[in-house]
Formats: structure tokens, C-alpha cells, sequence
């Protein structure tokens, strides 16, 4: 059912989609250095320049996932009123000195802002490009490393939801936690994203069992997991480990060494529900993990296939994100509409995949969803926010 710990140094190269689909690249969980609150200056009775960059060119992956992102952005611009946008698209290969170069190109063209690349690497390129000309960039990364000054990250990232997990769990009585999570990149920033989110919401780390990424690594660590929970009065075990790699024998080891999870809550960094067969496993039953807004979700996602007559990339929604921002900011009529200091309003914005906005340092807050499986299915049990400083944030 599972290849177990697939090989992931393709994987650190790209957008780590743990809460959207696959585990693909890795997240930082410090905090980056502020984003400058400058921009150029848009005439918004005219069509606004924005440049659209993609891995176009890449691979025939990457060529699928450009045009999905475009398709998307295409589909958010439909919804605008009373604006108009003047999209140009550039291919970036996949590369960050292609990226470099089409975001100079970009910029002399006339672009008021930037949204993509995709590629950390390359979106750093691109920002560095943009930077001269104060041109702020939307990255459809999640790599907060890269974040700051004119970057923004619009992927989903660690920190949000472990802060979102976190925070429920504590809510619900579950606030001593022990952390489990491989000696990967991922992981280590997945741990750290979760010790951030138990040190700020009043709950207590009681615990943090890590182990190499291998079968016999996941196994040997088990017995220490056990330890730690027994030995710490822990009542949650928070793994960070996806359905690709470790969380499937996880699943079946912790049960049959004693850690029931009608006992201690078990409670995931990624999404528990892709691949579906996820769902049947016996030790996720009850399990938490956090989803982007089902409703909303559903909706873009039917949008779409009515328009293109096929189904989304996981990560398109970013493209529809990236123009509904821009289009609710250009909309007030302002000419330092895509500035720093206008992007990173506090009421953020309505995506496709629920509400988000951009923070002063770069990255994003996203409505989360919080989820459980129960009998094979997965059930909301604590709606995504409508609106930030409501439940849930």
C-alpha cells in the first residue's frame, strides 16, 4: 500500500504541500527578517502589469504544474470587479538564474508586482532581481528561509499549522505533548515549528523523540517514544512525518507498543488524508491533522474543472491566491495598492482555499481546518476561521 521513506532529495527541491497534498520540499520554522514596506507606485484606473512566473520549461511535471497555476490565476482574474489586470506570463524553467533573468525582464517590462516562482531557489533569484527596482515578489514557495525584504512565501508552512494543532489541543485538555519527528531537513524544522507553537500557547513540550530516516531507524525509536510518553504523563503525541515516509509504520508500531490513541491524542503535521488509503489505517483512527477550508476548497476545485475540464495541481490554488490579492488590494484605488505595508494588511484576504495574509516577516497565516478519521472518513471538527482574530487564530 505505502513505499515506505521514498527517496526525497528530488523532493527538498521543491514546494513542501503538507498541507495540501504530497511532502515535496522543506519549511523554516524561525522567523525570517522583515519585509520592506515599500512598492511602486500603480495607476489603478489603468490595466495593472503583473508578471506570472512559472517552471514552464522544466520538465514535463513542471510544464503540467505551470499551466495549472496560470489556468488558476486566469480563474481568479474573472472574479475581480472593477479591476483590470495586464497578466504576462514568464518561464522560468524550473531555474534560478532563468528565474533572474525573466524577473529583470519582468520588471523592465513594467511590473507593478511578481507572483511565483515556485522553486525556492529560483524565487530567491527572482526577488534579488526585483529588489533594485522595489517590485515586491509572491512566491509560491514555502520556504520561509527565502522570505523578507520584497518576498513574500504564499505556501502553506509548518509554523501556521502547528500553531493551529497546538492550539486546539490545548483547548481540548491535550497540552502535554511529546514531539516525534525523523533527522531529516523537514523534520527538524517540523519539530522546531511545533516547539514554537507548544512554547506560545500555554501548553508543555514534554518530550521530543527523533530518528533516522529509515525503517529500522522508525523502529528503534519506538521503544524511546513509549518511554517518553509513560515517563512524561504526555496525553498527545505530535509526529511530523508524512503518508510518504514514516507515518504509516508509525501508525502501526506506537499502537502495539502501548500508545493507544484512544488515550494519548495522536496528531499530525501533515495531511492524513492523501493518499486516501491513509484513512484505513487502524492506528490514525481519531487522529488530528489540519486541512485548508473543505468548503472552499471544493469550490475552487469544481470552479476549475468547469472552466479547464480537469482537476487542479494541489498547489494551482497559490496562482488563484496570488491574483486575488492583488486584485482586492488594486481594487481600493490607492496607488501604493502593492506595497509591503498594503500587502500585509491585517484582514489578509479570501483565496481559494479559505482566508490568508502575509505577514511583516514574509511568510503566511492560512484558516486551517481541524480533522479526524473516523470509521475511514475524515470529519471536521473544528472549522476553519471566516476571518482573522475570530476562533481559530
Amino acid at each position: 500500500m505505502f513505499a515506505f521513506l521514498q527517496p526525497a532529495r528530488k523532493a527538498l527541491r521543491l514546494l513542501f504541500l503538507s498541507l495540501f497534498a504530497l511532502a515535496l520540499a522543506a519549511c523554516d520554522a524561525g522567523m525570517t527578517g522583515g519585509v520592506s514596506r515599500g512598492g511602486p507606485s500603480v495607476d489603478t484606473s489603468k490595466p495593472v502589469p503583473v508578471a506570472l512566473l512559472v517552471p514552464r520549461g522544466g520538465s514535463a511535471s513542471d510544464d503540467l504544474l505551470a499551466n495549472s497555476l496560470e489556468n488558476a490565476a486566469r480563474l481568479a482574474m474573472r472574479d475581480l470587479t472593477g479591476v483590470a489586470i495586464d497578466l504576462r506570463v514568464y518561464a522560468t524553467a524550473g531555474n534560478a538564474a532563468t528565474a533572474a533573468s525573466v524577473a529583470t525582464q519582468a520588471v523592465n517590462d513594467g511590473a507593478k508586482i511578481i507572483i511565483g516562482p515556485v522553486y525556492a531557489e529560483a524565487a530567491n533569484a527572482a526577488g534579488v532581481a526585483a529588489a533594485g527596482a522595489g517590485v515586491n515578489v509572491l512566491a509560491f514557495s514555502n520556504n520561509t528561509t527565502i522570505a523578507g525584504g520584497n518576498v513574500f512565501v504564499l505556501g502553506p508552512t509548518f509554523q501556521t499549522t502547528a500553531d493551529r494543532l497546538v492550539s486546539y489541543a490545548a483547548s481540548q485538555g491535550k497540552s502535554r505533548i511529546v514531539v516525534v519527528s525523523a533527522q531529516d531537513v523537514a523534520g527538524q524544522l517540523g519539530r522546531t515549528s511545533i516547539q514554537n507553537a507548544i512554547s506560545r500557547s500555554g501548553a508543555t513540550l514534554a518530550g521530543s523523540v527523533d530518528y533516522p530516516l529509515s525503517q529500522q531507524g522508525v523502529i528503534d525509536a519506538v521503544p524511546r517514544i513509549k518511554s517518553t510518553v509513560d515517563s512524561s504523563g504526555a496525553d498527545a503525541v505530535f509526529m511530523t512525518s508524512s503518508t510518504a515516509s514514516a507515518l504509516p509504520l508509525l501508525a502501526q508500531l506506537l499502537p502495539e507498543a502501548g500508545i493507544q490513541p484512544t488515550v494519548t491524542q495522536y496528531i499530525g503535521l501533515t495531511r492524513w488524508d492523501i493518499p486516501s488509503p491513509t484513512l484505513s489505517l487502524p492506528g490514525l483512527q481519531g487522529g488530528w491533522f489540519a486541512l485548508p477550508d473543505p468548503a472552499r476548497s471544493a469550490a475552487f476545485s469544481a470552479k476549475y474543472q468547469a472552466a479547464y475540464g480537469g482537476t487542479p495541481h494541489p498547489i494551482a490554488s497559490l496562482g488563484f491566491d496570488g491574483i486575488a490579492a492583488v486584485g482586492a488590494l488594486v481594487a481600493k484605488g490607492k496607488s501604493n495598492a502593492l506595497t509591503g505595508a498594503a500587502l500585509t494588511q491585517g484582514a489578509g484576504f479570501q483565496g481559494a482555499s479559505g482566508i490568508f495574509r502575509l505577514r511583516s516577516d514574509g511568510t503566511n497565516d492560512r484558516g486551517l481546518a481541524i480533522a479526524t478519521i473516523r470509521n475511514n472518513q475524515v470529519v471536521v471538527i473544528d472549522a476553519a476561521p471566516q476571518s482573522f482574530g475570530g476562533a481559530g487564530f
